[in-house]
């Protein structure tokens, strides 16, 4: 797959990408076999995590409609790797022509594949941009130009299996704080971050898919409820607060879900 032409000029072939190893785990063709091989040796360990990536998914597709539902129409999704199906343009363009989306991804095939997705619709774009970088994402002008964030609108920050991503606690917290201070009132963040449940089988094993995740592609952090709440001190955590993913307003032919799996999520606003 190393001659597609989706795959921009520069990109290393060999070199694993988190962005593409998503779209593996989602079912996705915009992945290289450095990818799935990475990919299949976390699954190796934890043969449940393509599964937690689409609950991850599906977290991010009933989060964007309650947002629209509550009267927001500014998206900034951080870290937002290649779309697929369902994407939150798509979904929050649906119950809101109006709405405007800003995806923000440094990896330059996620870059060049929304561009393409992404021709013709005048309220949604991409920046190649590094989400650590919270000043240079927030000062560029195009996110200033679409989200109107100089005219203090309300929006709503994504961050989508991000900040494991980002494994000291310190910087992680700065970068929410960064996002955090730069939102107008009445905004709100959602993220979704990788953890694991109580039982200790599940956490060791869960403690191993992550060292594996970290050694292979990229390194990465499990944190708790406590933890994650710890990075959301300024908020106002919105019903049922922080939970397992398929917990959080569950569409009701889900049913109940005894067994969650490892990702948790929260949506908050900035009073």
């Amino acid at each position: 797959m190393t001659d597609q032409k989706w795959i921009p000029e520069g990109v290393d072939p060999e070199r694993p990408s988190i962005a593409r190893i998503y779209d593996f785990y989602l079912g996705g063709n915009h992945n290289l076999p450095a990818d799935r091989e990475a990919a299949r040796e976390v699954i190796e360990t934890m043969p449940e995590l393509p599964e937690i990536m689409r609950i991850n998914r599906a977290f991010l597709r009933r989060c964007v409609r309650y947002l629209v539902d509550s009267g927001i129409g500014n998206f900034l999704d951080l870290g937002s790797g290649i779309p697929t199906a369902g994407n939150v343009h798509e979904i929050a363009q649906a119950v809101d022509p109006t709405a405007r989306i800003v995806y923000v991804d440094s990896d330059p095939v996620a870059v060049a594949h929304s561009q393409e997705i992404l021709a013709g619709n005048d309220r949604a774009l991409i920046v190649a941009a590094d989400l650590r970088d919270a000043g240079a994402v927030l000062g560029n002008p195009e996110v200033d130009r679409l989200l109107l964030l100089g005219l203090g609108e309300p929006l709503a920050v994504l961050m989508s299996a991000v900040l494991h991503f980002v494994p000291d606690d310190a910087e992680a917290a700065a970068l929410v704080a960064a996002y955090r201070d730069a939102m107008p009132s009445g905004s709100y963040l959602a993220l979704s971050h990788a953890s694991h449940r109580q039982e200790r089988e599940s956490a060791e094993r869960v403690g191993r898919a992550a060292e594996q995740y970290s050694r292979t592609v990229a390194p990465m952090k499990l944190r708790s409820l406590e933890q994650v709440a710890e990075l959301l001190q300024g908020f106002e955590l919105v019903e049922p607060g922080i939970v397992y993913c398929t917990q959080w307003h569950p569409d009701p032919e889900d049913g109940e879900d005894p067994d969650p799996l490892p990702q948790i999520c929260a949506l908050a606003r900035k009073p």
